[in-house]
Parts: structure tokens; sequence; C-alpha cells
């Protein structure tokens, strides 16, 4: 007769960090706004407190009542490159997490790229490598998509895409195939996996900038990936990930395969109070940003992070 063995609580984080950018220019990229002499003024001293709230953001989100644990895994989007990575696990609030990293090297013009940040005592990397969009006639280069394989402490691999799909800027009709042909790369990704392996262990996460009815994110539900962060809100007001003129949406999501909803036991949006502020304008709360337009308001980011939690089993006779 088998019976199951509790192992352990897994939480797994998303966040879109806003433009973590260092403050060196990369004479490859458009990342001239984010210099001391740039339109943000952005100076070594700003950057040390995005890292620093990036991180104490992080750490909130392994909270659970009066217990905390550190997030064993967290997919990040919009960090400028692998000094920024470095920094934010080495010389910020983190650096005694242990934290390790792997992170892609994308051909967006501005330079920002997908990483995925784990602790080594709840995760064995495997193997790790970018898979890159090739963008079609009018489309600028975006962002590769992460992927990441490694061992949980069940003995069981898991499989983890991190994505970072285009914006809606220019207009959400416009790009919209954009953002279908990132998820339709991930898909066939995906449907490598299974060819490999029966029911391979999966989570999906990222900004999609897309919602869950939209097409792409209703592409990948088809192919048996479940958003348990569909109509995630927060225990402080918050109703989505993201606010746009009033108006809560979730573009970021965790998705995962059918052999790992056996795990899953929750998915929160992570308010804490210190993430967010009040909206004076349209009301409510609002995400603590960084800037509000080109002004500098030394928040967090306009993306609330995304937590999941799972309940780590394994069989035994």
């Amino acid at each position: 007769m088998l019976s199951s063995l509790l192992l352990g609580i897994f939480t797994f984080v998303q966040l879109n960090c806003e433009n973590l950018f260092d403050c060196r220019h990369d004479t490859l990229k458009q990342d001239t706004e984010f210099l001391p002499e740039g339109s943000r003024h952005w100076t070594h001293g700003r950057y040390w407190r995005k890292l620093d709230n990036i991180s104490r953001g992080i750490v909130a989100c392994g909270m659970d009542g009066r217990e905390w644990t550190l997030p064993d895994m967290v997919a990040l989007c919009e960090v400028e490159n692998d000094s920024v990575m470095h920094d934010l696990t080495r010389r910020s609030l983190l650096r005694g997490a242990g934290y390790e990293y792997v992170m892609t090297c994308s051909p967006d013009v501005r330079g920002i790229d997908v990483a995925l940040m784990y602790s080594p005592f709840s995760f064995a990397l495997i193997n790790h490598f970018p898979i890159r969009i090739k963008p079609f006639k009018g489309m600028r280069p975006t962002r590769d998509i992460l992927y990441v394989s490694g061992r949980v402490v069940t003995g069981d691999t898991l499989h983890v895409f991190v994505v970072h799909a285009p914006s809606r800027y220019g207009g959400e009709k416009a790009t919209r195939p954009y953002r279908m042909l990132v998820a339709e790369r991930l898909g066939m990704a995906v449907d490598s996996l299974r060819r490999l392996s029966h029911e391979p262990n999966i989570i999906v996460a990222g900004d999609f900038n897309d919602e869950a009815a939209d097409k792409s994110l209703v592409m990948l539900q088809d192919m048996g990936l479940s958003d348990v962060s569909a109509g995630a809100s927060g225990c402080n007001g918050a109703k989505g990930t993201y606010k746009y003129r009033g108006r809560w949406s979730s573009i970021d999501h965790i998705l995962i395969s059918k052999s790992v909803k056996k795990w899953f036991k929750d998915c929160i949006v992570n308010d804490e109070k210190f993430l967010v502020e009040d909206d004076e304008r349209y009301g409510g709360i609002r995400p603590k940003r960084c800037y509000t337009g080109y002004k500098y308001v030394g928040g967090y980011s306009d993306h609330l992070p995304l937590r999941a939690r799972f309940v780590l089993l394994k069989d035994t006779e």
C-alpha cells in the first residue's frame, strides 16, 4: 500500500523588477537613460537602494503568518546583466541567502533579460539554456526564454521556463502577433519535453503582457498547462500584479503541468504594505514603483510579486 511522505514546502516567486539596470553603459544596448548623466539620473545610490528593495520584496514572499522561510526559487524579469544578478545575490540584503542563478543574454535592444534564482539546498541544477525567439519582419528582437532543469528534494526533475513576452507598446492588437510568437515557441519547447519524458514536471513563469483570457495564455492552457495564478489577489487590496490607470490586471503568470498539480497548494499576489502605496488619483492602492514618470520616488517595482507554494510529497510503501 502506497502512502505519501511530506518533504517540505517549495515556494516559487515570480517578479518583474521594473528596469533593474546597473550604472554602466553597454555600448551595444540602448541603456543610456539608466546612467548617472541619463534622463533618469540613475546613480549608484539609487541602484543599491533598488537592489535592497527588490531583496526585501523577495524575502517577504517567504512569510506565512508567523512563520518565515526564504523562497526556494525566484523567476525574475527586467534584469540587465550578470553583474546585476551577482550584486543581487552576493552584495544586497540577499547576500547571506546562498542563492545561485542562471540567466539569458538576449538580443533585446534595451538589454533587459530574464533570470532564475534558486536555493541549492532545495534545487540541484542539471541544465539550462536560452531559447531564442526569431523575430519576423518588422518585429524588434525580444527576450530569450530561459529553460532550466534540476532535481527537487523528492528526487523528481523539475523543468522551469522563464518568459518575458513583448509589451503592448504600440497597441494591443498590433503587438499581439509578437506575444503569440513567444507563446508558440514556448509551446514547441514544452512539446519537446513531453516527447522525451512522460508527464514532465513543468513550471512556466514570467511577464506575458497578456491576461489569462488572452489568446497567448489560452493557447498554453489548451496545451494542458494550468494557470494557477489566474484570479490571484493580495491580502491588502491588490486585485492583480499590475495597475494601469486605475485598472488592476494580471499579466504575470505561473503555469504548471498536470504532474505538478498534485503538489500545488496556493498562489497569491504579495501586496505587503511596504510594497504598495495609496492610489490618490484612482483610489485604493497601487504598486510602489521606482519612478513615477521620470520622477524618482524610490519604490520597488511597478509589478507586485506572485508567490506560489507547492507541498512536496514522495510516495512510499
